[in-house]
This record gives C-alpha cells, sequence and structure tokens, in this order.
C-alpha cells in the first residue's frame, strides 16, 4: 500500500513493528566488505526499490577530520560499493551546510571527496542556490514544526520520491543525549533555520521522521560505530575504538540498539519514546530483533549528560534562563554572534588545546591508518 506526496510521487507507510537491526564486528581490512553483509543482514533490497533515485545523507559535524564525528570515508565507500554491487545505478550524495560548518570544506577535511571520485559521484550541497525549496504540508500530525514555522514547512524538492539512506556515527550529543539516524535528518530536510528548533529537539526529530516516511520510498541507516564519540558530543567527544557497525530499516530501533550499546536507556530518550509512542518505529529494545552480534550484555558505559562552555550557554538560551530571548537571540540580525562565538570555541580553543591531541592518537589505530590511506 502506498500514498501520495504533494508532487505525486509514491511515498511508504511507517514500518511494520517487525523491528531489525543487524550488528556486526569488523576491522580496518575487512571493513567494505563487511558493510555488504551489515546492509544484507538488515534486508536493504526490500526496504529500498531500485528503481527509485537513491540519496546518500551524508553527516558532516565539523569540517576538521575528529574521530567519530563525521561519517567516515569507509563507510560512505562500503555502502557504494555495495549498492553498486546490487545494481542501484541513481545514486545522490547529499550534504547539508550548517551555520557553523561549510559542507564543502567538511567534505575535504573528511575524505568524502576521495570516496566519491572513486566512484564517479558528486556531491548535492544542500545550501546551494541551485537546490530548490518547496512547502510541504504534512499528511500527518506534527508536534512542532508547524508551530515553529507558521510560515510553512519547506523541504529539497529533489528528497520527493526517492530512497535515502543516512550515514550517521555512534556517538553522543549534548541536546539529545545520542544522535544517530534519526537526528542525522535534521541537517537535510530543515533549511538554515533549522537552530529555531533547538529548544523543541526531540519534538523536532519525531516530526521529521515522519516527513520522510511519507515522502520517501524507502528510509535505511548505515551507522559507523568503528570509532564511537563519548563526552560532549559531536565534536567535543572522547573518540573510543569500537569496531562495530550497525544498520537498519527502522531508524528509532538502530537509534535504540546503539543508545542501549552506549550504555542509555533507549525509552528514557524523548525522541525515541515519542516516536516509539507515535507508531513510526521501535525503540524499545525487548521489542527489536539484532541479527549478527549478540549486543545484549554491551554496555561502554558513556556520558551524555556533559557539557562544553558553549553547549552550557546554548542551553540557557534553549532551556534556561534565557530562555526568554531565545527569540531576540537567534532569529534577529543578532544571530551571527552565535556563530562566531561556536567557531572561536571549537575552532580556535577547543580543536588545537584538546582535539589535536586526541586525533594523533587516533591515528595511531587502524582506523586512524585506514582515514590516511584515503
Amino acid at each position: 500500500m502506498t500514498l501520495e506526496t504533494s508532487s505525486g510521487q509514491a511515498a511508504r507507510h511507517a514500518p511494520t513493528r517487525e523491528p531489525l537491526v543487524s550488528v556486526l564486528y569488523t576491522s580496518a581490512p575487512t571493513v567494505l566488505d563487511d558493510v555488504g553483509r551489515l546492509m544484507e543482514l538488515a534486508h536493504f533490497r526490500q526496504h529500498l526499490p531500485a528503481t527509485s533515485e537513491t540519496l546518500l545523507k551524508v553527516n558532516i559535524s565539523w569540517q576538521h577530520y575528529y574521530p567519530g564525528c563525521s561519517t567516515s570515508p569507509w563507510q560512505l565507500d562500503g555502502v557504494v560499493q555495495t549498492l553498486r554491487k546490487a545494481g542501484y545505478d541513481r545514486l545522490t550524495p547529499v550534504q547539508n551546510g550548517t551555520v557553523v560548518v561549510d559542507s564543502r570544506e567538511g567534505e575535504k577535511g573528511n575524505k568524502h571527496d576521495r570516496v566519491l571520485a572513486k566512484h564517479g559521484l558528486k556531491s548535492v550541497h544542500l545550501q546551494d542556490r541551485e537546490v530548490r525549496w518547496v512547502p510541504y504540508a504534512p499528511k500527518g500530525k506534527m508536534l512542532v514544526l508547524d508551530q515553529i514555522f507558521p510560515d510553512g514547512i519547506e523541504i529539497p524538492e529533489m528528497f520527493l520520491g526517492t530512497n535515502i539512506i543516512h550515514l550517521p556515527t555512534v556517538k553522543t550529543h549534548v541536546f539529545t543525549t545520542m544522535t544517530g539516524a534519526m537526528k542525522n535528518a535534521f541537517g537535510g530536510l530543515l533549511n538554515n533555520r533549522r537552530h529555531w528548533t533547538h529548544s523543541v529537539i526531540n519534538e523536532t526529530l519525531v516530526d521529521l521522521l515522519r516527513i520522510q516516511q511519507e515522502i520517501h520510498t524507502g528510509v535505511f541507516a548505515v551507522m559507523d560505530g568503528t570509532i564511537a564519540g563519548d563526552g560532549p558530543g559531536p565534536r567535543a567527544m572522547r573518540p573510543h575504538v569500537k569496531n562495530v557497525i550497525l544498520a537498519s530499516s527502522d531508524q528509532v530501533a538502530i537509534d535504540a540498539v546503539a543508545a542501549k550499546m552506549m550504555g542509555f536507556d533507549p525509552m528514557s530518550l524523548p525522541f525515541i519514546r515519542l516516536a516509539h509512542e507515535q507508531g513510526l518505529g521501535v525503540g524499545n529494545p525487548s521489542e527489536i530483533t539484532v541479527e549478527g552480534l549478540d549486543v545484549s550484555n554491551v554496555n561502554w558505559g558513556f556520558h551524555g549528560d556533559e557539557d562544553t562552555f558553549a553547549s552550557w550557554g546554548q542551553k540557557q538560551i534553549y532551556w534556561g534562563k534565557l530562555h526568554r530571548f531565545e527569540k531576540f537571540l537567534l532569529r534577529t540580525p543578532l544571530v551571527p554572534w552565535a556563530i562566531a562565538s561556536s567557531n572561536l570555541y571549537h575552532n580556535w580553543y577547543w580543536y588545537p588545546l584538546f582535539g589535536k591531541r586526541r586525533i594523533n592518537t587516533m591515528l595511531d589505530t587502524e582506523w586512524g591508518e585506514l582515514f590516511r590511506r584515503y
């Protein structure tokens, strides 16, 4: 059964509540083939019609390479290799620019450009002027987006009637405790005013998942946990080699399994619980089938409640003492001060004093050696 998007394209209904997440251990020498095995375990062909164009939603959380922060080159490489072998010949990598990260710099810094050149692909950068954003009226009830954007929700026209594969990493996040497949849509479906939604970020992620299930012919995720991030993510994290990869067509379930592996109770995370309650996927680990690796006793003991000075300040605006000034600070010409302060903190203070040392440690691992070879 299908429903029609506003463009007349066929889209799929919400997933049936029989969630499957595949999880495998991997290594640098075998990771490309392991990604293929992982996707087969999660039955990607059943969820991604080969007749549709397939978007590869790359994650760039920082223009610099920082282990565990953004889509890894081997993650992107393995997914493209697997799709090509399976006959998917309409592949389009999609990069989102943010108010603090330039996607073109990030594509180079994280060596995505090397992978794309290898496969003869070229990214679409969603903030480019030639990308058309169109009004979209969701068919399902929105929790917050219709209130945040009372003049109408806009999405990239190119998303309508396509498959989408999200390429997140396993990491913590200062606003949502952890971030994965669901939050990866945040940078794709919302334009450069998406920071307006941070005070209601959990409800926003649920609304975005509902929209995805209306407009896409298939939604899938391949998550990289070869190096996972703990602490005040998505940038100022402590990277840890974990050697795991995950895949699923259920965006709620894959986030729930990753959250449990990190040491969190998935149903205590508002965006997972809300999505589960809305019937958009399954967040209760007891209802999720895991193929490949037995993760029932995995607990990395990660911390999702840490802040940097920058994130502490942002929380004061979104939920704290400065909340009544949020619109004044973030929806007026004063916005550039917030962008400048974030860049100053992360790029000029934290990165040289703390980040580079952690990067050098990771570059001494097999994954660092693999990164150098790209």
